[in-house]
């Protein structure tokens, strides 16, 4: 449902339960009019509110959005460097215990 359709309804509700509220607590036509006048516009108010902490925007632009293609070859990229480091290494780190620690003999 689109927000302007949410602003509407509850503009609307507003308005009649700000009247109903207005004939019932009122006597004067001023006091008629403003309270009717002010309880649409803490619902007008209210549903903007609501809508701005609640409702998404579906229409994102294309460029915003996620390319998950070109997200994981990047991915891919990545482990198999890491995975090219490792083996380095892996092979430094065995050829530093497989050597015999050389002797030095008195200069």
């Amino acid at each position: 449902m689109r927000s302007e359709n949410y602003v509407a309804f509850f503009t609307i509700c507003g308005f009649f339960i700000g009247m109903i509220f207005s004939m019932v607590k009122f006597n004067s036509a001023e006091s008629f009019l403003f309270g009717t006048l002010t309880i649409t516009l803490f619902f007008y108010l209210f549903i903007h509110l609501v809508l701005i902490f609640f409702l998404s925007d579906k229409e994102v632009d294309e460029d915003l959005l996620f390319n998950k293609k070109e997200y994981e070859n990047l991915v891919n990229i990545q482990i198999s460097e890491i995975k090219k480091r490792e083996n380095e290494i892996t092979a430094l780190i065995k050829s530093i215990n497989g050597q015999e620690p050389t002797e030095k003999k008195g200069v």
